[in-house]
């Protein structure tokens, strides 16, 4: 029975990973492990502070994996994944203009005049 059980998982792992081995596939991973990375950026920033916070690096880490998600939806025809792709992507580049805004205006008030 063991026997039977590994080679029917064996049978499916060739299935899953093997058969269907080509670029997209590996554009899947590389953009499944991009979007992990953004976890572990903030895993690691929250850490060395020591209190939760969301560094700049997470969006753009979120907006990479994201995006590359999202055209790997696209090929694959998947509506639910498109659908939630495409609305972090938005969320994920609204973010980035925030933060964007933010660090202009400290710029300009950084520059302006004292009186």
């Amino acid at each position: 029975m063991l026997a039977t059980l590994w080679t029917d998982f064996s049978s499916w792992l060739g299935t899953v990973f093997l058969d269907q081995w080509d670029m997209w596939l590996i554009l899947g991973f590389v953009a499944q492990a991009m979007f992990t990375m953004r976890f572990v950026v903030q895993w690691i920033a929250s850490e060395r502070v020591g209190k939760s916070i969301v560094p700049v690096a997470f969006w753009f880490f979120s907006v990479g994996g994201g995006g590359l998600l999202f055209i790997y939806a696209l090929k694959r025809g998947d509506p639910v994944f498109i659908v939630g792709q495409g609305a972090g992507l938005f969320i994920y580049l609204r973010n980035l203009r925030l933060i964007y805004k933010e660090h202009k205006s400290n710029k300009m008030m950084e520059n302006s005049p004292v009186e």
